[in-house]
């Protein structure tokens, strides 16, 4: 059962549309049952109607035309009951409704079973028998098991609208739905990412010079071929006869007379020589998958080698040069930091990815930037989106595909009010953040990149609340040697004198990796990461303290913070390097106090220590992304559980205000550093908690100073008493914008500009 379930997945997964896909599940689930009818309805885009969208053994006109309402029927009560239902004679069941028109007369035992997707029914799978029986447990464990595979299929053919011919009006525009990772809206052309050697990731292109693509491709095969000769001499001697033979099968499949020439037709029909080796090394992969045969199965793996290798030489001899068009939408399926940073930044409008989540550490850095920003987009076409228009709604969290021209006005509308907006909020940068009776808070930046200073300047920061010093570790091949760091920090430090930088020691692990220093593990958000690495690893930690220490002479604004720290003792030994650094750097020659040392909360330990804590270091920091993934133990990385992370959880604002009181009792300042601190609404619940500073990035900077100016602190605080006693986090969201809206504030809001697009 296994295999057959295998080989129905894989052949449904390489259906061209979703009609075929439709079809070759009804006719194999038929046939690896042994029943007389298997159909499929699905929910039409309105939510009211199950329609036959796929049918073997009932009348094929009924296919698309026989539909019933979402309580009518046996395929109704499945839906609604949203499990199972097995029964030995349906025409004796009071929900059973008769339909001529289906031709299901004869057919007595009914088992039919939801295809649900993230909690929502999207249709009902259904086998029907003309005997009177209950279909077996194994039966109805293998419809079950057959409609999770079915559910993929359809939900990523309604977020394509692949299913516009359900619908009576089908929209011309394709909506693509993900998470917003940076808000803001953007229209222009998308360029794709893609990794090298990775046939997967190679995008569709039409070829410019049919001829030129196709001698591309045979100077490849050239040499691959002579790699595979070689290979084969140097394994002569060393493997037996039938090991030595694979060789050979290797150069015969090279030849023009099997793949090769299969590329080669390919590019003839007009796609360009790496997306026509992709099609062909697909095809084969596929039907090698598919065989019974298990010594055949594994050839599967012997055509992706050789695709790779041929696309390897493609690669590497004919480098495509990404041409970055003035209004360009980045796509992939995952965007680095190191890939972002090596595109112009002045021609990114839109960054949208298939993967990632709202707080991975990419989307971090395009809120720095300013890019509006979809990540975690399911389904998402990456390789047909190449070249084409797009819009990127990173208020609403989704990418459009051929908007009608009345769609993308709106969004140039969209566009040309957050501009106004922001042109309008720029003559508060010179003013304080504070409240209309005079209570005052410091706004500083989140930053990491040195275009961010002029950013962060022209919008009247008052300092640096972190910077990120693993970026620039992160775009080198190598550990920044401790000069080349000092250089970095000091252009910080400078920019922004006399408003204090704080500083955070390296924090790499989790989803920030270091092409030279890779950190292999299973759970990287619960392992080896920030504060870990660095202690075990006191010469990195030593050389990255001694360059901030030099680089602050003459400055002494420098504040150096400790990251995922867990425990007091992590707190002292770093403590204990940085005192060591301070000593040598002294004793060379450079005149610098100690620099104030903060630690970072980020994790629950640290919320319970906080007092312990504040009264070993300087200052405390809270850092509400991680903060807020460990208290709810939602992986922000992960879009099956991104809608489960909510930083107005009631557990997460609680432990915000034990934060600020342990901090109180020690009389040490303590401020917020996560995304938290650049949302208007929350921004002001963490002003009327007592926190004494709110870091954030540039681009939120303003709209938060102007909420805070806006209102009074007996506003904020009466907002926080109010949503303290909440115990639902979406209610709490919901009611600060809401009280947003009632005190003139609903223009800083992002949602409102969601409901807009």
């Amino acid at each position: 059962m296994l295999d057959t379930l295998r080989r129905i997945v894989q052949e449904v997964n390489s259906a061209p549309d979703l009609k075929t896909a439709l079809d070759l599940m009804a006719r194999r689930v038929r046939d690896a049952m042994g029943t007389e009818v298997c159909s499929i309805y699905l929910l039409d885009s309105s939510g009211h109607r199950y329609v036959l969208m796929a049918s073997e053994g009932l009348k094929k006109e009924a296919v698309g035309r026989v539909s019933l309402g979402v309580a009518e029927g046996l395929i109704g009560q499945v839906g609604l009951r949203e499990e199972p239902i097995n029964l030995e004679d349906a025409f004796a069941h009071p929900k059973f409704l008769y339909l001529a028109e289906t031709g299901e007369d004869p057919f007595h035992a009914f088992l039919g079973v939801p295809v649900m997707h993230h909690g929502r029914v999207l249709g009902v799978l259904v086998v029907q028998q003309r005997d009177a029986r209950r279909f077996d447990q194994s039966e109805e464990a293998f419809l079950v098991t057959i409609s999770a595979q079915l559910s993929a299929v359809v939900a990523h053919a309604r977020a394509t609208g692949a299913l516009g011919s359900l619908d009576t009006n089908e929209p011309t525009a394709r909506f693509y739905d993900g998470v917003a990772g940076c808000p803001g809206a953007a229209i222009g052309t998308g360029v794709l990412l893609f990794p090298p050697a990775d046939l997967a990731s190679v995008p569709d292109r039409e070829a410019a010079d049919i001829d030129a693509e196709v001698s591309q491709l045979e100077s490849a095969l050239i040499r691959v071929r002579s790699d595979v000769r070689a290979l084969g001499e140097r394994a002569r001697g060393r493997l037996g006869p039938e090991e030595q033979a694979l060789f050979e099968v290797y150069l015969r499949m090279l030849d023009k007379h099997a793949l090769a020439g299969e590329i080669i037709a390919r590019i003839r029909e007009g796609h360009w020589a790496q997306g026509a080796l992709r099609i062909v090394i697909d095809e084969h992969i596929r039907n090698f998958e598919m065989m019974d045969d298990a010594y055949l199965r594994e050839r599967a793996a012997d055509v992706r080698d050789l695709g790779r290798r041929v696309l390897a030489e493609l690669q590497s001899r004919n480098r495509r040069e990404i041409t970055f068009a003035e209004n360009t939408i980045l796509l992939g399926d995952e965007i680095t930091t190191t890939m972002l940073m090596e595109v112009p930044q002045e021609r990114i409008k839109g960054i949208a990815t298939s993967q990632g989540s709202r707080n991975s550490h990419m989307a971090i850095v395009a809120r720095a930037m300013g890019i509006p920003t979809v990540v975690g987009i399911h389904g998402l076409p990456v390789k047909q989106m190449d070249g084409r228009e797009l819009i990127v709604d990173g208020f609403r969290g989704r990418l459009i595909s051929d908007a009608t021209p009345e769609l993308k006005h709106q969004f140039e509308e969209i566009i040309a009010e957050e501009k106004d907006l922001l042109a309008g909020l720029e003559k508060l940068r010179e003013q304080p953040a504070e409240t209309e009776d005079g209570v005052r808070i410091q706004v500083q930046v989140n930053t990491g990149l040195m275009t961010d200073i002029s950013r962060s300047l022209e919008r009247g920061a008052e300092g640096v609340g972190l910077y990120r010093t693993e970026i620039p570790f992160m775009v080198r091949d190598r550990f920044p040697s401790e000069e080349e760091q000092c250089r970095i920090y000091r252009e910080q430090l400078q920019a922004f004198a006399p408003h204090p930088v704080t500083m955070r020691t390296l924090d790499i692990g989790g989803d920030k990796a270091l092409p030279y220093f890779p950190i292999q593990e299973e759970n990287p958000f619960l392992g080896w990461r920030g504060i870990r690495v660095t202690l075990d690893h006191p010469e990195i930690f030593m050389v990255q303290v001694r360059a901030m220490l030099r680089a602050s002479e003459g400055l002494d604004n420098l504040r150096i913070m400790l990251p995922m720290v867990t425990s007091v003792f992590e707190a002292e030994e770093a403590q204990h390097l940085i005192h060591r650094a301070w000593l040598e750097v002294r004793d060379e020659g450079a005149d610098v106090p100690m620099p104030p040392v903060g630690v970072m909360i980020e994790v629950p330990a640290a919320v319970y220590q906080a007092r312990a804590l504040a009264q070993r270091v300087d200052f405390l920091s809270v850092g509400t992304n991680d903060l807020t993934q460990y208290l709810l133990a939602v992986d922000r990385n992960n879009r099956q559980v991104a809608s489960l992370y909510n930083s107005y959880h009631p557990a997460v604002l609680h432990a915000l205000v034990h934060v600020v009181e342990a901090a109180r009792e020690e009389k040490k300042p303590v401020s917020v550093c996560g995304e938290m601190a650049g949302e208007p609404g929350s921004a002001l619940i963490l002003m009327a908690m007592g926190f004494s500073a709110l870091s954030m990035n540039a681009s939120n900077l303003l709209k938060v100073k102007a909420a805070i100016r806006r209102v009074k602190i007996t506003f904020a605080r009466k907002l926080l008493n109010e949503v303290l006693a909440m115990d639902n986090g979406e209610v709490i969201s919901a009611y600060v914008d809401l009280q947003m809206e009632k005190a003139g504030l609903g223009d800083l809001l992002q949602h409102r500009r969601a409901k807009l697009g």
